[in-house]
């Protein structure tokens, strides 16, 4: 289980300290890479611009992906990751401080395979991201080889 990723794009300094510390509480030590923008995250899961490596790592197993982001918003990224043959069936959750109606709505009809809002309780958001980790890290089983 710890040699899998988890992409966090997250522009909060801060939220980013508090989703880290909420995963390391629940003994989650994988590697967490952490994209500023949505531009950094398409770049990312798609192997270029400033990520690009000569051979295409393999794709996080979740993406923790904020709507409201510089460059790109988390839902252009969702778009993209969704039209791409390479990250088509890239498990994403949306993480976001937001609570519009249209947000989740948009998210599930983009494709997005979860949409969580944060709570603003540190115990509450600890709580939260500690189930996110243990659901797509050690409960979910994703398709194989599907590009």
């Amino acid at each position: 289980m710890h040699n899998k990723v988890i992409l966090l794009v997250e522009d909060n300094p801060q939220d980013e300290l508090l989703i880290r510390r909420a995963l390391s509480k629940a003994n989650i030590a994988n590697r967490i890479d952490v994209v500023r923008d949505g531009q950094q995250a398409v770049d990312y899961l798609l192997n270029q611009g400033e990520f690009r490596q000569p051979e295409a790592l393999e794709l996080p197993v979740v993406v923790l992906l904020d709507i409201g982001l510089p460059k790109l918003s988390g839902l252009e990224v969702l778009k993209i990751i969704r039209e791409n043959r390479r990250t088509r069936f890239q498990p994403v959750v949306i993480l976001t401080s937001s609570d519009e109606e249209r947000d989740r709505f948009r998210s599930y009809e983009i494709g997005a395979n979860s949409f969580v809002r944060k709570p603003l309780d540190f115990t509450e958001l600890a709580d939260t991201v500690a189930r996110l980790g243990v659901y797509w890290l050690a409960i979910n089983e994703p398709p194989r080889n599907c590009t």
